[in-house]
C-alpha cells in the first residue's frame, strides 16, 4: 500500500494541454491524499488559457480554486513571477508538505527553494520536455540548461520521460549528476476502450495528434495512391487540428485521394478520440528526426504519449526510428520501424492490412505492451520509492 491518505503533496506545472501533471493529479485524487495543492501556470500566452492559479483538494474533494486572468509580458519576467507565485502559494496554502513535484526546471527550482526553508520534505523534478537546443538564443539556452542541471543535482529525484534525457545531459554538457530515473509516459489502461477484432475497421489507418509538418502525415498521404490500388476501401483517419492541416487537405485533393482520407479537426473530448482509435486497425507516427534548424527534435528525447494510446487501443504502429522506444516496439512485435519513403510506407501498410493473422498477433502484443505503462503502475512504483525514503 502507498499510504498516501496521510500525505500532503504539491504539483506545480506549466499548462497548455493535458499531460503527465494532470494525470498525476488524477492519480492522487483517486488515492484521496490528505491534501493536494495543484499549481498551474500558462506555458505561453494564449487568450483561450487561464493565467496562473491553484487548486486545493482535501481527501479528493476540491475545496478552493483560483486562477488569474492571463497577462501578456516578457517571458523571463513571467517565469520569475511564476517562481514567486509558487513559493507564495505554498507558503500560504500548504506550508508543510511531504512531496513537491515540479514539472520543468522553473517549477522544480521553486520546490528546491521551499525545501531549503523547510516547507517540503522531498522534491521531484519531473522533466516533460528536454532538448539540448531548447532555445535558438545561445545565452538563453545556456541559462536554461544551467538551471536544469541545478535542479537535477539538488532535487531528491529527477523523473526523465526517456533515458535519452540523461544521455543528452552527459553527451552535450558533460553532466551526469543527480538521482535520475526514467519514468515514462503512461496510459489509463483499464479505461481505454478496446473492441473485439471482429468489430474493428480492418482497412482503416489512423493518425492522432497536433497537425504539424514535423509529424510526418504528409509522407503517409503520398503513399495513399499506391495503397488504394491494392486495397480500394482503404481509409486514413487523421485526428487533430493544427497549422499544417489545410496544407494536408490541399495535398490530398491534389493527389486525388481526398475520398480516402478523413480529417476530423480538433476534438476536445479525449474519450471520443480514444473511441475513434479503438475502431481502427493500425496507426502511424512518422516523426521527423531533425527540426527546421537541423537539430534533433524534442520527440527524439521525449516519450510521445500518442504511441501509448495507440498501443492501448491494440493498434500496431508504423513509425519512424525517432522515439526512444521505436526499436523496442518492433522487437516486441507491436509495429514496424520504417522510413518516410512513400513506397516503403505503402508496402508495409498493404502487407499488414492484408495479413489478418499478423494483424491479430500484433494487436495482442500491443495491448500486452501497453499494460506495462498503466499510470497506476508507473505512479504507484515511483511514489512508493520517493515517499518511502
Amino acid at each position: 500500500m502507498l499510504g498516501l491518505e496521510n500525505k500532503k503533496i504539491i504539483i506545480a506545472t506549466h499548462v497548455y494541454a493535458t499531460g503527465p501533471a494532470q494525470d498525476l493529479r488524477e492519480f492522487l485524487l483517486a488515492k484521496k491524499v490528505e491534501k493536494l495543492l495543484f499549481i498551474g501556470h500558462p506555458l505561453f500566452w494564449d487568450e483561450k488559457l487561464f493565467g496562473s492559479g491553484y487548486e486545493v483538494y482535501e481527501k479528493g474533494v476540491l475545496r478552493e480554486e483560483r486562477y488569474r486572468k492571463i497577462k501578456k509580458n516578457f517571458a523571463l519576467l513571467l517565469y520569475s513571477i511564476d517562481i514567486w507565485l509558487n513559493i507564495f502559494w505554498v507558503w500560504k496554502k500548504m506550508p508543510k508538505s511531504d512531496l513537491y513535484v515540479g514539472c520543468d526546471n522553473i517549477n522544480a527550482f521553486s520546490g528546491i527553494v521551499l525545501r531549503f526553508f523547510g516547507k517540503t520534505k522531498k522534491v521531484v523534478y519531473y522533466v516533460i520536455d528536454y532538448n539540448p537546443t531548447r532555445f535558438d538564443i545561445k545565452i538563453l539556452n545556456y541559462f536554461y540548461h544551467k538551471l536544469d542541471q541545478f535542479c537535477v543535482r539538488y532535487a531528491d529525484e529527477t523523473w526523465n520521460l526517456s533515458p535519452r534525457m540523461a544521455e543528452a545531459r552527459r553527451e552535450y554538457f558533460g553532466f551526469s549528476g543527480g538521482n535520475q530515473k526514467t519514468v515514462p509516459i503512461g496510459i489509463w489502461f483499464s479505461r481505454f476502450p478496446r473492441l473485439d477484432f471482429s468489430q474493428i475497421e480492418k482497412h482503416t489507418l489512423v493518425f492522432m495528434g497536433h497537425i504539424l509538418e514535423k509529424q510526418g502525415v504528409q509522407y503517409v498521404i503520398k503513399a495513399v495512391p499506391a495503397i488504394i490500388k491494392e486495397i480500394p476501401d482503404f481509409k486514413f483517419l487523421v485526428i487533430g487540428g493544427g497549422e499544417y492541416l489545410e496544407k494536408l487537405k490541399e495535398y490530398a485533393k491534389k493527389l486525388g485521394v481526398e475520398k480516402n482520407i478523413t480529417f476530423t479537426g480538433y476534438i476536445e473530448k479525449h474519450s471520443e478520440v480514444e473511441k475513434m482509435l479503438s475502431e481502427c486497425s493500425c496507426a502511424v507516427a512518422m516523426y521527423d528526426k531533425l527540426d527546421s534548424n537541423g537539430a534533433l527534435s524534442f520527440t527524439y528525447f521525449a516519450d510521445p504519449g500518442k504511441i501509448k494510446a495507440y498501443l492501448a487501443g491494440g493498434l500496431p504502429i508504423l513509425l519512424s526510428d525517432v522515439p526512444h522506444n521505436a526499436q523496442e516496439i518492433e522487437k516486441r512485435r507491436c509495429g514496424y520501424v520504417i522510413s518516410q519513403d512513400k513506397e516503403e510506407i505503402a508496402e508495409k501498410i498493404i502487407a499488414l492490412l492484408k495479413d489478418e493473422k499478423t494483424l491479430r498477433e500484433y494487436r495482442k502484443n500491443a495491448i500486452a505492451y501497453a499494460e506495462e505503462f498503466d499510470w497506476e503502475r508507473i505512479f504507484g512504483e515511483n511514489l512508493t520509492r520517493i515517499i518511502g525514503k
